[in-house]
């Protein structure tokens, strides 16, 4: 295997064998909706960060949402994640490396609340319409964009947008890829606790269903 593809490829391993993820032609199809539009807001969901530096995933996300605001259709990018598997909040790191490879800093915001897919999503809606931005889409991998589809279109008002990347685009812009050092303490939780001592098992289901939400965050 070419390794210049190798974390694109991680990505899907999972939602290819548990057909889990958007198929290819489903994903082209949400795409070349997203095409016509240009949305005020992006959301981005996090990843946990780890000393080692960002993985395949979050690397993934974050090109992707740079290449929606290269092509004009994202206006602004949020990243959204608290200090959840690890003491670094997800999404300040998110856009530390969304800055450092070229999104200007004034279009690139941060929610850190979001503990789970589903309160990333919606605490990111809840924090653009507070700061004045209505039009939004959701930014992601296929797999997470299928499973957040049903809770985009049936628990926000209005439903937002989904934009999963395009394995095909990514590929292409791989080789223009950097892996730049960022400040990574400057987004460490001193106060962190893993959710996993935190919740119960039960609990973390309920958040993933989007049952734990506070629809007052912002």
């Amino acid at each position: 295997m070419n390794k210049n593809f190798h974390f694109v490829l991680l990505i899907f391993l999972g939602g290819l064998f548990s057909a889990c993820s958007f198929s290819k032609k489903t994903t082209e199809k949400y795409f070349a909706k997203a095409k016509s539009q240009q949305y005020e807001m992006i959301a981005v969901p996090g990843v946990p960060f780890y000393e080692t530096g960002w993985d395949s995933t979050m690397k993934a996300r974050v090109y992707w949402s740079k290449y929606l605001y290269d092509k004009g259709i994202a206006k602004n990018i949020m990243y959204s994640g608290a200090s959840v598997y690890s003491p670094y909040y997800e999404g300040e790191i998110m856009a530390m490396y969304a800055i450092a490879i070229g999104i200007p800093k004034s279009h690139v915001f941060t929610e850190t609340k979001a503990q789970h897919s589903t309160e990333n999503l919606y605490y990111v809606f809840l924090k653009s319409k507070k700061l004045g931005f209505t039009k939004i889409a959701l930014a992601t991998d296929p797999f997470q964009a299928k499973q957040l589809r049903r809770f985009a279109k049936k628990k926000i008002n209005p439903p937002v947008d989904i934009i999963p990347f395009v394995i095909d685009t990514l590929k292409s812009l791989q080789p223009f890829m950097i892996n730049p050092s960022i400040d990574y303490k400057q987004a460490y939780n001193s106060n962190f606790v893993s959710i996993k001592e935190r919740e119960s098992l039960w609990k973390r289901l309920k958040g993933t269903l989007g049952k734990n939400i506070d629809y007052h965050a912002y």
